[in-house]
């Protein structure tokens, strides 16, 4: 197969980041698209390589009976949400696929009947977290491109092309944020535009305006508001921050709190050096009757309306008792460890983050949590087996690594303490499989539970219990 050749082909399955899986002559192909299993497509072959090729596709022949309608317009060009075209409940079952594939394929591990993934309770407008960026370069949608209308193409404030930093799709509606989003979103926008504030440059690094994050509290019904930009060069660049901090609550009830923050590197990452905060309440989320205050950088689960059930499930597999010593491993704002807190004897937190450890410890006096205590830690250093020798040896360990999964110093000193059961907790099923398989002399798995708490994404939690053989 050369490089701009059309196949026809059936797809057999869908993977990681959208992609559609095809084969031809024992072949696997990777095609980009949005195809769906079951679908006959013309392809576009655009890499051959020696195992597998890729593509992306034209022309959609025969339809899956499972396709649906997507509801955002930008379906197909913003990464987002790259399963908005396949029905809910056949999403749950692929992803309940993806975990048995790392598993048994990757890790070559023996494992028990996986459990359906747990659905979430809403599947649009559920997450708590929304980064919207600032661009100089606007990505047009092929819709807008055939409209023949003439856009500005110098501003956008949206999300990213897929795998491009430097090019951004201009979105007025994103479905799966809650509706008053999508008008605060808007306000900025159109404010910016009458200002004649210049949006980020990514390869020069100029222009004011970088990015905007939302923070949404299902618990208050309240909305957090973040300004990230370069440094002020001009006086109507200082007018708008100050716009943002003091008038946009004022058009927006819901707005609790705002922050101004700068962030002169060359990057998209959206954080920043906080200058100027108009704190109206503090944000908080509720899980389990534990409290949580957020601040504006610190890591927190994106979908709160499944919070409970998430964590509910952690500590139902875990079966904790009051006798028992707990150590909650990449524990970030203590999210799982104070509810665990309320079931035991004792519980330690270790996280790199400083601040997630300032946040868990403050989150712990504000619930008048006291059988706990954090440590600020890096995991993965050759130094951290110290750390836990000084604390008491556990009975049950939860670990939830961010998706690079584990260490092999922390696997190995998890074999040496060898503690009765570990709870690995994970949203990427391929280094948990990894990780897992480094520690299969020792443990066999007993339970995996996947839970959704990504709808119209392949993203998916994975809660599965290791006890020793």
């Amino acid at each position: 197969m050369k490089s701009n050749n059309e196949i026809e082909v059936e797809i057999e399955s869908i993977g990681f980041e959208g992609i559609s899986v095809a084969r031809l002559e024992g072949k696997a192909i990777l095609l980009k698209g949005g195809a769906l299993p079951g679908e006959r497509v013309i392809a576009v072959i655009t890499k051959d390589k020696t195992n597998f090729s890729e593509g992306f596709i034209k022309e959609v022949i025969s339809k899956s009976p499972k396709r649906i309608e997507p509801k955002c317009e930008f379906f197909g060009t913003c990464g987002g949400c790259s399963w908005q075209n396949l029905d809910y409940n056949e999403q749950l079952l692929w992803k309940r696929q993806h975990i048995i594939d790392a598993y048994t394929r990757i890790g070559k591990i023996e494992i028990p009947n996986i459990e359906f993934v747990f659905p979430s309770t809403d599947i649009f407008e559920y997450r708590n977290k929304m980064e919207f960026s600032f661009g100089s370069h606007r990505w047009l949608t092929p819709k807008e491109i055939n409209s023949g209308k003439e856009y500005t193409k110098n501003f956008a404030l949206g999300m990213h092309y897929p795998g491009r930093y430097d090019k951004i799709i201009d979105i007025n509606r994103c479905f799966i944020q809650p509706e008053v989003g999508n008008q605060i979103i808007n306000s900025i926008r159109s404010k910016a535009i009458n200002y004649g504030i210049s949006a980020y440059n990514y390869y020069k690094n100029n222009g004011f305006l970088k990015n905007v994050v939302l923070r949404f509290s299902s618990y208050q019904k309240s909305v957090m508001a973040i300004l990230i930009t370069n440094p002020v060069e001009k006086e109507d660049e200082k007018a708008f921050a100050k716009w943002f901090i003091e008038e946009l609550p004022s058009d927006f009830d819901v707005i609790k709190s705002t922050y101004w923050a700068v962030n002169d590197k060359q990057s998209s990452v959206a954080n920043g050096v906080v200058q100027v905060s108009n704190n109206y309440g503090v944000l908080q989320e509720k899980i389990l009757d534990v409290v949580f205050n957020i601040s504006p950088f610190s890591f927190f689960q994106t979908n709160s309306v499944q919070l409970d059930n998430f964590i509910g499930k952690i500590l139902e597999i875990a079966k904790l008792t009051q006798e028992m010593i707990v150590w909650d491993l990449y524990c970030g704002c203590g999210s799982i460890t104070l509810p665990a807190a309320k079931q035991v004897k004792k519980v330690f937190g270790i996280e790199l983050n400083n601040s997630a450890v300032e946040d868990a410890t403050k989150n712990a006096e504000l619930n008048k949590i006291s059988n706990v205590e954090f440590y600020q830690a890096d995991l993965h250093s050759k130094s951290v087996p110290k750390l836990l020798n000084s604390i008491a040896k556990p009975n049950v360990v939860i670990v939830d690594p961010p998706r690079s999964g584990m260490n092999e110093n922390l696997v190995n000193h998890l074999l040496k303490i060898a503690p009765d059961k570990i709870i690995y907790v994970s949203c990427n099923p391929v280094t948990q499989a990894r990780d897992i398989a480094l520690l299969s002399d020792v443990y066999k798995v007993n339970v995996i539970q996947p839970v959704d708490m990504f709808p119209h994404t392949y993203h998916v939690e994975v809660i599965t219990e290791l006890i020793k053989k």
